[in-house]
């Protein structure tokens, strides 16, 4: 049997449409401590710090509606995934306090609007206490803590919030239980902190005082104490710092801070903090010492030496690390101001600049040489220093009356007073040929035109001596360079852009600096660039699904291109050229297949082109067809007939099965869950499918209690469409199937039917094979009934010591009740409820058939009866019942006046929709 499958199209009153919008419910496994319903249906989830979150999301709609997690509603930054993983669980392990908060389980599926629900995660946690110690302000003293009041402090983080309690020694301290001591909390600080105060200390003050913190076991978190001793030497901390303040050092150099506790009782603790937030990675702290190996620029800064022992204000002692540095050494020459010339001349004066940036600034020297010789300040040759209208750490050498001999090489050296660092030397030459610049772009250099992704060098001839560094900016608008900078700066006047692209198209700048150059009014000349692109264009890759002998229409369009001129099209399908053409003034091509034919299916290409390259449009035409989409909502798709195996309700739709062929037939793969072998079948399908049509087959024979993976390929004359893949796992089922419930009462666990505990004697399981027939001959079947002698049935044994009128009723399992819309119940489902029944034999008593209903009073009657001899076959019943909640049905058997009265039943079902095909027995009873 293990191949039985069967194929059932719901085609009874046309096509029903099956898509339906999400809807969502959160339910949570993990570690909660509780999870409770708040008033506007918000649900919390309290959950213990360091333990696992696991809330999953179930969803309903079809097609199966894509699912997201997220903390805050739709903020991207919190969100922990975005998939489309069905039921969809997050999970934390170890969960921290500050990832407690508001979660959204979002799913949409393009029907109506996403469905939303949330949950609240609050996390419980208790830290340890802290307590501070404070005298009352104003009276600080050496020994602060004789004849002085006190108050301790205590404090824990926590949720829910804390509970306090004191305790002196082993003694509760409670308000009013010692004169000298108050308890209270603070107003603004309501159940985070306690506070003891002690009135004018007394010698019994002098104790062990401990902090108890509760969170009255809430989630198992026990509490959590901590003791002060106070003594008459309590007092807070101070320090010393042996370092003075600040400290120059050279780059490379070990730096060590010591720091010593002066005072504190208890015992402060010392720590290390540094204006920079955090310590370097290679600092070393042993006690009070903090050791900064090999120091670099970076590192310095403010350091700070800070002692605590919860009693008072912490201690702090700071210190500043200052690490020497020179750099960008820099020169200009300033022509004589007086007249309006840009040149050197004799005569005249001739200022030289020199600069660089140094720390500490306070240590840097200058020293000027003329011709590797040692230079004094005089009358005509004046050194003066840091220019205070020009930025600091400039030296001028203003040369006063230039004379012929003043010609030669000047050289600015800079250096810090404290060494350890190299010197910077600056030449500047001042001769006839010093002359100011000049800029000019070389023949053929602009416009320049590129194509995209190549290098280019954009380059200004600059001439005059000294050569000035040349700057290059953006001249057509206010634009970041390449490198992400508003200007570069170039020595050589060459700006070399790398892979060059459309967005740096335009105008560029390039401009002298007073920089290694003269001070005068900048030069500037200007480079166009152009950057050349092959034409960016639409759909650049689309698939194209479309059946045999139908139209296919392709169109290709240009966004962008550079030169947009010039541009021709070329159709191919493979290699083979189809149509090929210029534009005029349209910015598309469209190619048409009028009828689809076997070789018509491939990839379609449309190249546009100019002289940069080309842009391609791909279309992929095939006549694949889309992939089902499992439905996931069936009403109870699971069934178990026989211990060993169960069988599952596969369901599903065809998405836009008019896009394609007609779909002739599915293959279905099915392998159980870490096995290789897929078993295959074909499914054929006879007429055409519809949109939405939910379409079932039902799998047979899986083995309980393993989860098979179930592929489902639809088929056309093109061949394989699209696969969807599902996983179908096995769960006992808490109702059985209904839909198409069947108990033949061939296990011992009879399909879950039970005995009735109120009646008095029970049905009995038999087959005719096993039963004494001698016992009571002309009453009950010779077989079940198929007529197997192997077969079982159920049946009522009526001989001694049974008495007449006594009931035995059978008992089915709970049935849901399957809404046919989400908001309730208006019209009560119908459900056919059938069996076979022998009742064979003189003394015959009545068989019955019962609803019962959840949350209802016993029904008023049978819902089908029937009583006396029947004669020796087996009949069968059907009854229509309408439920409004879960129900149960019963099958009650009442013994009649004798020994030959044995009723028998056997294939009982449970079918949804009214009964058709009724038997003929006039005798029926309908209520």
């Amino acid at each position: 049997r293990s191949g039985t499958l069967t194929l059932v199209w719901q085609l009874a009153n046309g096509p029903v449409h099956h898509w339906a919008p999400p809807t969502v419910r959160i339910v949570h496994s993990g570690h909660a401590c509780n999870v409770e319903e708040e008033r506007h249906a918000e649900r919390v989830y309290t959950i213990r710090e360091g333990e696992t979150l696991e809330l999953t999301c179930l969803v309903t709609g079809h097609p199966r509606p894509q699912i997201r997690w997220t903390k805050t509603a739709g903020s991207v930054s919190d969100r922990f995934q975005d998939s489309s993983v069905f039921n969809e669980t997050l999970h934390i392990t170890k969960i921290q306090r500050h990832q407690g908060g508001r979660y959204y389980c979002k799913a949409e599926n393009g029907l109506g609007s996403p469905a939303i629900k949330s949950i609240r995660v609050d996390v419980y946690f208790l830290d340890d206490p802290v307590v501070t110690v404070h005298q009352s302000v104003g009276e600080a003293k050496e020994q602060f803590y004789y004849e002085r009041t006190v108050f301790l402090r205590c404090m824990a983080n926590s949720n829910p919030p804390v509970r306090y309690s004191w305790h002196r020694g082993r003694d509760v301290l409670s308000q009013g239980s010692d004169k000298g001591v108050e308890i209270y909390e603070p107003f603004f600080t309501q159940g985070e902190t306690k506070i003891l105060k002690l009135k004018n200390l007394r010698p019994q003050d002098y104790a062990n005082y401990s902090c108890i913190a509760s969170v009255r076991n809430v989630c198992g978190i026990s509490d959590r104490n901590i003791v002060f001793k106070l003594t008459n030497k309590t007092v807070s901390p101070s320090i010393k710092l042996l370092v003075e303040d600040p400290i120059v050092v050279n780059p490379g150099q070990t730096v060590s801070l010591v720091c010593i506790t002066t005072g504190g009782e208890p015992k402060p603790t010392l720590s290390w903090v540094s204006s920079s937030d955090s310590l370097p990675e290679k600092s070393v702290v042993k006690g009070g010492t903090l050791t900064l190996p090999a120091i670099t620029s970076d590192e310095a800064g403010v350091y700070s030496c800070v002692a605590t022992n919860n009693v008072g204000n912490p201690a702090k002692k700071s210190t500043t690390i200052v690490v020497r540095a020179m750099k960008k050494g820099r020169f200009w020459i300033t022509p004589d101001p007086y007249h309006n010339d840009d040149n050197i001349q004799i005569g005249r004066e001739v200022k030289i600049s020199c600069q660089v940036e140094a720390t500490p600034p306070e240590e840097l020297t200058f020293g000027w040489l003329k011709n590797g010789r040692a230079l004094r300040s005089s009358e005509r040759m004046v050194i003066t220093q840091t220019d205070p209208d020009t930025s600091p750490g400039t030296t001028n050498l203003d040369i006063i009356d230039l004379k012929f001999t003043d010609f030669g090489t000047y050289t600015c050296v800079a250096a810090l007073k404290g060494g350890g660092i190299p010197e910077i030397s600056i030449d500047v030459n001042i001769s006839s040929t010093t002359v100011p610049p000049n800029l000019t772009v070389p023949r053929g250099k602009s416009p320049l035109v590129v194509r995209e992704g190549d290098t280019v060098e954009l380059e200004c001839l600059v001439s005059g001596k000294p050569k000035p560094i040349i700057l290059w900016s953006r001249a057509d608008k206010e634009a970041p360079m390449p490198d992400g900078t508003l200007q570069v700066e170039s020595y050589d006047g060459v700006l070399r852009i790398v892979n060059v692209s459309r967005e740096m198209t335009g105008s560029y700048r390039c401009q002298t600096s007073q920089f290694n150059g003269f001070n005068v009014k900048p030069r500037e000349a200007v480079v166009e660039l152009i950057v050349q692109y092959p034409p960016t264009v639409e759909p650049v890759s689309l698939e194209m699904r479309q059946g045999l002998g139908r139209p296919v229409a392709m169109n290709c369009r240009v966004l962008r291109a550079h030169p947009s001129r010039v541009l021709r099209y070329e159709w191919r399908l493979g290699n083979r050229l189809l149509h090929a053409g210029h534009f005029d003034q349209s910015d598309e091509t469209e190619y048409t297949v009028k009828s689809l034919n076997r070789e018509g299916w491939g990839e379609y290409t449309c190249d546009i082109i100019n002289e940069a390259g080309a842009g391609r449009c791909t279309f992929l035409v095939t006549g694949k067809a889309y992939p089902p989409e499992f439905y996931y909502d069936t009403y109870s798709p699971l069934w178990q007939n026989r211990p060993r195996v169960y069988g599952f309700k596969l369901q599903w739709t065809q998405m836009n099965p008019n896009a394609v062929d007609r779909i002739v037939a599915y293959r279905l793969g099915i392998r159980q869950m870490g096995q290789q072998r897929w078993w295959e079948q074909e499914i054929t399908v006879e007429g055409t499918i519809t949109k939405g049509e939910l379409i079932t087959h039902n799998l047979t024979e899986l083995i309980k209690p393993e989860a098979y993976e179930v592929r489902l390929t639809p088929i056309t004359r093109f061949g394989e469409g699209d696969s969807t893949i599902r996983i179908i796992t096995y769960s006992a089922p808490v109702n059985p199937h209904l839909r198409e419930f069947h108990c033949s009462f061939e296990e011992e666990p009879i399909c879950m039917f039970t005995q009735d505990k109120n009646d008095d004697f029970d049905w009995t399981r038999h087959s005719a094979a096993t039963r004494d027939t001698k016992y009571t001959p002309n009453t009950g079947p010779s077989g079940d009934r198929s007529g197997s002698k192997q077969g079982f049935y159920m049946y009522i044994e009526t001989s001694r010591p049974r008495k007449e009128g006594e009931v035995a009723r059978l008992v089915s399992p709970f049935f849901n009740v399957a809404p046919k819309n989400p908001y309730g119940i208006t019209n009560p489902p119908a459900y056919c409820f059938g069996f076979f029944f022998h009742m064979y034999g003189k003394h015959i008593g009545t068989l019955n058939a019962l609803l019962r209903q959840k949350g209802q009073a016993a029904t008023e009657g049978p819902t089908w009866s029937l009583s006396g001899n029947q004669g020796d076959h087996w009949k069968q019943a059907k009854v229509s019942i309408h439920p409004t909640a879960s129900f149960q049905v019963v099958l009650e058997g009442i013994r009649g006046p004798g020994i030959e009265g044995d009723i028998a039943i056997d294939d009982v079902t449970l079918e949804e929709g009214e009964c058709r095909d009724l038997p003929a027995v006039s005798e029926w009873l309908y209520v």
